[in-house]
């Protein structure tokens, strides 16, 4: 097997929840190719789900030392930097993701730091901009509704789910979201 195949093999062992084999694969990229920042992400990606956040941040450092124009690699350095509660660097971070390749998900991520850094008031616009830039991206009307329900109009909230379901009808967590409001 090659460096690529070993590679998407980790991934997809990540994706199955195989953790443990996931960061052998990691960790055997790194030894035969030192140089390679995919094997840092991977391991990065790992030691996440793991919640073992300083051992992330050391890998994604690593990844980003040796290609620091990879937007998803600062888009999970700020990820990071929220769960150790770094949120200045975080914010540096999605900035940085979003200049290199505008993603939703660093936009959506800036959204969770802004409510996270009592800026509510800056979220809702932001998140406002977000869906009318890109309308069928489900995730965003799924957030928007959190932060309505947040703010107690679960109705109003409900709206936003139903909309999110529309653009993705296997979206688990709006169906959860909605039958929890026809138990209220």
């Amino acid at each position: 097997m090659n460096f690529e195949e070993k590679l998407n093999k980790g991934f997809e062992l990540l994706r199955e929840k195989d953790i443990d084999y996931a960061l052998d694969v990691a960790r055997e990229l790194q030894k035969e190719e030192p140089d390679s920042h995919e094997a840092y992400y991977l391991e990065a990606l790992v030691m996440q789900q793991l919640n073992q956040w300083s051992h992330s941040i050391e890998a994604i450092e690593k990844a980003i030392k040796l290609d620091d124009d990879n937007a998803p690699y600062y888009n999970l350095r700020g990820n990071v930097r929220m769960q150790l509660e770094k949120l200045d660097g975080a914010e540096e971070d999605f900035d940085k993701a979003i200049e290199l390749s505008d993603t939703s998900a660093a936009h959506r991520n800036k959204v969770m730091l802004m409510l996270m850094t009592d800026r509510g008031q800056e979220a809702i616009p932001y998140l406002i901009e977000r869906i009318k830039k890109d309308p069928k991206d489900a995730e965003n009307w799924i957030l928007m509704g959190d932060m309505i329900n947040k703010g107690g109009q679960p109705d109003k909230a409900a709206t936003y789910y139903e909309q999110a379901l529309k653009i993705d009808p296997e979206n688990d967590y709006a169906k959860r979201q909605l039958e929890g409001e026809d138990e209220l």
